[in-house]
Parts: structure tokens; C-alpha cells; sequence
């Protein structure tokens, strides 16, 4: 049997704006149609398909973008660009935390006005990859994106906008291409978080959109772009993900009420740990270096040294395929974890902790 090709591996979508000379970027939406023709002599008639007026869905476009785009800002922090959503008019902007990074002041610009405002840091989750900052004062017409319920289907259009390369207030367009995608992030300067149920998507997400709004035809957030897969060295066109809004109002009401997430829902085995190899140099599981007293490991009589290489039915060889494990189940549900001492293969009912 032929091996299958590895699956393109996220990154993310911060990068530093490109120098820039005048121009002009522009996107066009061409929908071509054609009436149908007269039936030969003798065939029998066809009942004629609807016909859609051509402006409909460019209008529905555009009205989307009215509606959307100036709750979407650009966030300058340090040498990097990202984007961000007005989440309420408190000023209030939601974004990832690798946008914000090791920063606590902003500058942010938003479509309503042409000067930059100053931001700071609220608060940073860097293991949901979210982050919360604060406009210093408010402008005048701030206007709060509309949140979405949750609810996302397959092959739905969507819209991303974002800061894509430094170029505030662009948009693309594409499908929901899948849902509750796990993905770990990979490269230097990112969260290294593994993130569940994420919304895969057609529209392209590149450097600077992350932060931005994934947004439906009726006008309401449905998630945050956060990553762009790759596929050796180059990207993987039409292949992005976005948290959904779920997790992102989970995390961003606890930083707005408390400062900090309280409640991260993430389950977590109360571990450090590190990837083994075999005799052969592979991946072969996870080696405990210590375990939190009192946590979900050591409850369950696991120790620094043994060598977990089964969450469930679900094969451990990494750090990243044990984070992806956990992140696809919830605090206190009870798992059976299989792990190795010394010569023998052991295993243990562990009721999981939170992260």
C-alpha cells in the first residue's frame, strides 16, 4: 500500500508588511451566464432553470461588507501586523495572541477614521491563541461586529477580512471547507498552540489577516483567521483555519470580566513532558519529566519516567499528537491512558484536569 502524503502543516499568518510602492489592488467578481437555447425539432421541451438576477449575490457581497469591515481594524505591535474585531462598544477588540505577542501597547487603525489610536493589552491566551486588547479612547462611529450562534455548515460562503500584507480592509471569499479540524501551530515567534474544532476554509488567509473576521452572508462573525497551511516550504492555497466564535467568546468575555480566563474548557493531563524516540530514531511516545501534584497524572499513578503511547484509542508518539488527544476531550471526562515502565506496557483510568 502506498503511503499517503503528509498532511500540509499550519502556520501562522503574522508577518512584517512588505515595502510597498503605489498601486492599486483590486478584486473582481465575474459571473458569467447564459439564457438556455431553443430545443431541436422534435425533442422534447426542458422547463427553463431559474435565472438569478446577475447583481444578487455581488449585492449581497457588498452589503456584507458594509456591515463588517469597519468592525474590522489593523493592529500594528512592534515590527508586525495583524488584525483585529471590535468586539463591543466599550472598545474592546478581540485578535490572536500571536498578533499581540510580548507586547502591551498598539497601534490601531480602523476604517471609521484615518488617524491611528492607541491600544493596550488586556489580556493574552496564548494556549486558544486569543488575546484581548483595549483602545485607550474611544472615536467617534466605533462600531462592534455582529457575533454569530455557532452555527457553520459545510459549503457555506464566507468572506475573510483582514490586513493581509499591510493592506488594511481587504476582503476574499470562499466556502466553509470542513469543520472541528485539530491544528498545531509550528514556526518561530508563534503560541505553539494546538487548537480543536476549527473552521477550515477556501478563503485565503495570508500574513496579516490573522485576528480578522471570517464572516457569513448575514453579516455575523463566524470565526477568527488564525492560520494558513503549508506544504513543504511553499503555501497551501485554499487551505486556512479560523477559531470559531464559540471558544472565542468563551475566552473573550472571561478576559473582559476578569482579566484573565478563568474557565479555559481545554482538558490537560497536569504534565511536562517530552517526545522519545526508538532504536530506529521514529517518534515513540511521550516521556513524563515531572507530574503536578495533586494533578490528573499523578492521581492516576503516573510518574516522572513512564512513557505514555495511548490517550484512549488514540496513539500518542509526540508532544504535538499527545496536545492533539487532549484537545479533543473536556475537563473531568475519565480516559484510559497506556504508558511504559521499565520492560512493561501499563495503563491507568486518568480523570483529566483542566489546562
Amino acid at each position: 500500500m502506498d503511503a499517503s502524503p503528509a498532511p500540509p502543516s499550519p502556520r501562522r499568518v503574522r508577518r512584517p508588511p512588505p515595502l510597498l510602492t503605489a498601486g492599486v489592488c483590486a478584486a473582481a467578481l465575474i459571473c458569467g451566464c447564459s439564457g438556455p437555447g431553443a430545443a431541436p425539432s422534435g425533442a422534447p421541451a426542458r422547463q427553463a432553470a431559474p435565472v438569478r438576477a446577475p447583481g444578487d449575490l455581488e449585492d449581497q457581497y457588498q452589503d456584507v461588507i458594509r456591515n463588517v469591515l469597519p468592525s474590522v481594524v489593523q493592529i500594528a505591535a512592534g515590527d508586525g501586523l495583524g488584525s483585529g474585531i471590535v468586539y463591543d462598544d466599550k472598545g474592546h477588540i478581540v485578535t490572536n495572541a500571536h498578533v499581540v505577542g510580548s507586547e502591551k501597547s498598539f497601534d490601531v487603525s480602523v476604517p471609521t477614521g484615518e488617524k491611528v489610536l492607541k491600544a493596550s493589552l488586556v489580556s493574552s491566551y496564548p494556549e486558544q491563541d486569543l488575546a484581548v486588547i483595549k483602545l485607550d479612547d474611544l472615536p467617534g462611529g466605533l462600531k462592534p461586529a455582529r457575533f454569530g450562534t455557532g452555527e457553520v455548515e459545510v459549503g457555506q460562503i464566507v468572506l475573510a477580512m483582514g490586513s493581509p500584507l499591510g493592506l488594511s480592509s481587504s476582503v476574499t471569499q470562499g466556502i466553509v471547507s470542513a469543520l472541528g479540524r485539530t491544528v498545531t501551530e509550528s514556526g518561530p515567534g508563534g503560541t505553539g498552540a494546538t487548537l480543536a474544532d476549527m473552521v477550515q476554509t477556501s478563503a485565503a488567509i495570508n500574513p496579516g489577516n490573522s485576528g480578522g473576521a471570517l464572516v457569513n452572508l448575514d453579516s455575523e462573525v463566524i470565526g477568527i483567521p488564525t492560520l494558513a497551511a503549508t506544504e513543504g516550504d511553499s503555501a497551501a492555497p485554499g487551505i486556512g483555519f479560523a477559531i470559531p466564535v464559540p471558544m472565542v467568546r468563551t475566552v473573550a468575555d472571561q478576559i473582559i470580566e476578569s482579566g484573565r480566563v478563568t474557565d479555559s474548557g481545554r482538558a490537560a493531563l497536569d504534565i511536562t513532558g517530552r517526545t522519545v524516540v526508538d532504536d530506529r530514531y521514529r517518534p515513540a511516545g511521550v516521556a513524563i519529566v515531572s507530574v503536578e501534584k495533586g494533578g490528573a497524572a499523578a492521581d492516576a499513578g503516573l510518574r516522572a519516567g513512564d512513557v505514555i503511547t495511548r490517550i484512549g484509542d488514540t496513539p500518542v508518539t509526540t508532544i504535538t499528537s499527545l496536545s492533539e488527544a487532549l484537545a479533543e476531550r473536556r475537563p473531568g471526562e475519565k480516559v484510559e491512558a497506556t504508558y511504559l515502565r521499565g520492560d512493561g506496557k501499563r495503563s491507568a483510568e486518568v480523570t483529566l484536569g483542566e489546562m
